[in-house]
């Protein structure tokens, strides 16, 4: 069953994610898999729009429950809610099995069951706080976060946390882990997955505004003379352009932490590395694209990087994994494209 939950379906919902799950070791790939396809019928829960926002936050809660029981739950229940509204076939489908990833997920050994709950628990918390956070989704009712402690706090519960439980998952089930510093890694770990979170953040903030979320905190802006709502027009691009400039420099800080947390896994490893490396070079290069964007708030505007541009990233690495010198020049390389002005 999990070979059939984390093949097909995993690669309809998440075509990025599918790639560095199909390069991780056979031991690791079960487990963090089925975990993916949790947090993603989570997020297609939070996210489905015809549903009120009471419900969904009702739903989230009935899932979480599902984690610490072993009886059917909620699943069915919220797949039938919800699978009928959702716009995308493969999340449609995604909660049609949700049942069957709960099934598989209650099938883990009992260390990584805990280990899958306590992650999708944490999730659960962002996904909830987002919803309460942001009380409409459209313009109209456009709210924005109001403190970097608070963004912070959101990067950390919706990608943060998967940084913890990624070095927890490997360290337990990969011998050649056994000399790393796990406290130390789960905390490079963190910051790793803020710092992927931050990428889609900066690059998606024309379309959550017109979805009623600003991410960009409400005080950060009011220093600018700014209000969230000024944002919904994109000639205030280089007004806001400081505060980009400023994410920017924290983002790339936490790439920093992810390229240590790469460079730390022994190229005896190199699945692990490559399912490591891989985000952080494509994040590197939507970085570089969003830094040169005059029109960085303009929903017109494509940030995405090209696909061809994708595949010579990955081909390259797979020349460059093998070594740290040479994985850490190609990392240097592209974090220069990334123009901002120093501190």
């Amino acid at each position: 069953m999990v070979a059939q939950l984390t093949g097909p379906l995993l690669r309809e919902v998440s075509r990025s994610f599918y790639l560095s799950l199909a390069v991780l070791p056979a031991s690791v790939r079960p487990v963090i898999g089925l975990a993916y396809l949790l947090a993603r019928a989570t997020d297609t829960v939070a996210d489905t729009r015809a549903v009120e926002r009471d419900a969904r936050i009702a739903a989230l809660e009935a899932l979480r429950a599902d984690l610490r029981t072993d009886g059917p739950g909620g699943a069915e229940a919220v797949a039938g809610a919800f699978r009928a509204d959702q716009a995308q076939p493969g999340e449609g489908r995604l909660l049609a099995r949700l049942p069957d990833c709960l099934a598989a997920y209650r099938a883990l050994p009992a260390a990584d069951r805990e280990r899958v709950a306590r992650l999708i628990e944490t999730i659960i918390d962002g996904q909830a706080q987002d919803l309460r956070s942001f009380p409409g989704d459209d313009a109209d009712k456009l709210e924005a976060l109001a403190t970097r402690e608070d963004l912070d706090r959101y990067t950390y519960l919706v990608a943060g946390c998967v940084g913890e439980f990624w070095t927890d998952v490997h360290v337990a089930h990969r011998p050649r882990l056994a000399h790393w510093d796990a406290p130390a890694m789960r905390a490079l770990g963190m910051r790793f997955g803020q710092g992927l979170q931050l990428t889609n953040i900066l690059r998606d903030v024309p379309r959550d505004l017109r979805q009623g979320r600003c991410y960009l905190p409400r005080q950060d802006l009011a220093r600018l003379g700014l209000a969230p709502r000024d944002l919904l027009d994109p000639t205030a691009a280089p007004a806001a352009r400081p505060l980009l400039v400023d994410l920017l420099r924290l983002t790339l800080e936490r790439y920093d932490a992810g390229w240590q947390y790469t460079l730390a896994i022994p190229p005896t490893e190199p699945r692990m590395r490559l399912a490591c490396a891989w985000p952080l070079l494509i994040g590197l290069r939507t970085l570089e694209r969003l830094a040169g964007a005059a029109g960085w708030l303009d929903p017109a505007v494509r940030l995405k990087v090209p696909r061809p541009a994708v595949y010579a990233l990955l081909a390259r690495s797979l020349v460059t994994i093998w070594s740290s010198r040479g994985l850490a020049r190609q990392a240097r390389q592209l974090r220069g494209r990334v123009r901002i002005p120093p501190a």
